[in-house]
């Protein structure tokens, strides 16, 4: 969608915020020993409370109110009381919300032991670089390809590649809409950023494979060399003076 007063911005400024609160708490509950269906289940709690839709439970049927991936797993990770989170695991969450009618989406990969801090944070660093330079290509009139330039060209600079059949997407009135957002430049792309574009703007940054797999289970998304996969996701606004992050 593109924000055309301000009763949008307001709305999608509002459930970009209720993400990211989320996100935090996740991240700052999240401990070796309890299942991925145990974090889950703790965000379940924000989301009954302030009344908001789990976006991908709402509009796709997701078996889970995030998506939760540990290690080799890439994304849509279903929450499962059988995978328990170990210390040293590479995570990732991802929430997305409807909110009066608003949508909003944001997830972050990370670790929660000093194992694997040291095996895991310059790809995790790469991959919040990756977006944030992404990002800063979104003012109105630059072209939508610059976007994921910037995401290839960082993640190269830090000694990875990126997932190049995963993107970042449209977003705002519903949880996917055009355009799709590459980790990379396709010069056949020719549109160019509106005033007020509601952009998902995420990197999948790896650390060899260049591609996902559906795993067996019609949603979890991984790779079938061991690569390990990072990803940021924020979800933006475009407008004439840089991008308005909603997500922060």
């Amino acid at each position: 969608m593109s924000i055309s007063n301000e009763k949008d911005l307001n709305g999608i400024l509002k459930v970009g915020q209720f993400v990211a609160k989320v996100r935090k708490a996740m991240m700052q509950y999240v401990q070796a020993g309890m299942t991925t269906w145990d974090l889950d289940q703790y965000a379940k709690l924000f989301f009954d409370k302030e009344s908001v839709d789990s976006a991908p439970f709402k509009d796709y049927k997701f078996p889970g109110m995030t998506c939760i991936s540990l290690n080799h797993e890439i994304a849509h990770g279903i929450p499962s009381k059988q995978k328990i989170i170990q210390s040293g695991d590479l995570i990732n969450i991802d929430i997305s919300a409807h909110l009066n009618a608003y949508y909003a989406d944001t997830g972050i990969s990370f670790t929660i032991s000093n194992e694997g801090a040291r095996r895991f944070a310059k790809l995790c660093e790469a991959a919040s670089q990756s977006t944030l330079s992404g990002i800063k290509q979104a003012k109105t009139g630059n072209p939508l390809r610059w976007i994921g330039r910037s995401i290839k060209h960082t993640a190269n600079l830090n000694g990875f590649t990126v997932i190049k059949n995963l993107a970042g997407h449209g977003t705002g009135s519903k949880l996917h809409e055009d355009p799709q957002v590459l980790n990379y430049e396709d010069k056949r792309e020719k549109r160019i950023l509106n005033e007020g574009l509601v952009l998902a703007v995420e990197s999948f940054i790896s650390t060899g494979s260049e591609y996902a797999y559906e795993a067996g289970d019609n949603w979890t998304l991984t790779t079938r060399d061991n690569s390990y996969v990072a990803q940021m996701e924020h979800t933006i606004i475009v407008t004439r003076k840089g991008p308005i992050i909603a997500t922060l």
